[in-house]
């Protein structure tokens, strides 16, 4: 009797091949990947960096409490006093004057710079070159000073002395006018390049594309070019302000009454030196402070166009950690083990 043999198709044959394969490389037992323990690497030299920073910074606390020198019953006695925030309001007043008049001159170097008039760049650019030449303190006392060169200033027929209106120097330009001189000039100075370098950040395509589509000159300018140079004119533009800022206590030299000098006045009364000289260093510190945390939104907010998920904020970057923290307790070995 003949027997006829099926031929396997040839996914039996592999099966039949890799099958006892596969379960002499099954292991015995599966391994719980969920029960090893974890073990996180030992930053040997981060925590003995970070135990040093920890002991000095206790020490230098540890220090603002027990020394005398500093004075902290006289810090708080002067902290909010009359003088003080006179002072503290015309230092405001100054950065603001000054910084105001600083970047719209320099925005209009800037333009200048760029252009393609050969005046125009010439004028802004020895501008700018003069300016960052010559120390701020110089040039303050030279406007202060100014009435030594030039005893009147009037107008009248040019490249004469024959004036129609004229005006004592000394009362025109007053201490307040040399300090906002010589400030907002010499922040124009260094905002041009400020703003020169963001415009150039931007991608010269984008002016050939509003160029191409007819749209005017000046809109390409306020609405095209100025919203992306934002982003990178904005960070040294705080510093600049900020350094504006500390900036006015150069004032002090021709005695207008701002922060520092009232607190060198006080001092120089009572004789304590470092107690005022607290006062005024801890209202710089909050300034800058608020100054700082306006950057932050305000490059939140120009950062829009670049970026798909907007930086977190210091209240959302809190709760996140909060509910990082909160999970972590959630998942603590003690509640596994008590769950077991």
């Amino acid at each position: 009797m003949t027997q006829i043999r099926t031929v396997p198709e040839p996914a039996t044959v592999r099966e039949l091949v890799e099958g006892p394969l596969r379960q002499a490389q099954r292991p015995a037992t599966t391994v719980d990947f969920g029960a090893l323990p974890v073990v996180r690497t030992k930053h040997w030299v981060r925590w003995i960096l970070g135990a040093v920073v920890v002991f000095v910074v206790a020490q230098l606390v540890w220090t603002l409490f027990t020394n005398a020198g500093y004075g902290w019953p006289t810090v708080a006695k002067y902290f909010f006093s009359d003088a003080i925030l006179r002072g503290l309001g015309m230092t405001l007043l100054l950065t603001v004057v000054a910084g105001a008049i600083g970047f719209v001159v320099g925005g209009l170097l800037a333009l200048m710079r760029l252009s393609k008039s050969p005046l125009l760049n010439s004028f802004a650019w020895s501008f700018i070159w003069f300016f960052r030449s010559v120390p701020l303190l110089v040039q303050i006392l030279v406007w202060f000073n100014l009435g030594y060169l030039y005893p009147t200033i009037g107008l009248g027929i040019p490249f004469t002395t024959d004036y129609i209106v004229e005006a004592q120097t000394v009362t025109l330009v007053s201490a307040f006018a040399a300090a906002v001189l010589g400030l907002s000039l010499n922040q124009a100075a260094y905002s041009a390049e400020i703003i020169r370098g963001g415009i150039l950040s931007v991608d010269a395509g984008q002016l050939e594309a509003a160029a191409a589509l007819g749209i005017p000159q000046h809109r390409r300018i306020t609405r095209i070019i100025l919203p992306q140079a934002a982003r990178s004119i904005i960070p040294n533009a705080f510093n600049e302000i900020i350094g504006l800022l500390k900036g006015t206590s150069i004032i002090s030299v021709i005695a207008l009454a701002e922060l520092f000098y009232v607190s060198q006045v006080i001092y120089n009364r009572n004789q304590q030196v470092i107690p005022l000289l607290l006062v005024a260093v801890l209202w710089y510190m909050i300034l800058t402070t608020v100054l700082s945390i306006a950057q932050f939104y305000v490059e939140r907010y120009y950062s829009r166009g670049s970026a798909r998920v907007l930086p977190p904020t210091p209240i959302q970057r809190a709760k996140a950690w909060i509910a990082v923290q909160w999970n972590r307790l959630d998942d603590s070995p003690a509640k596994t083990g008590a769950g077991a």
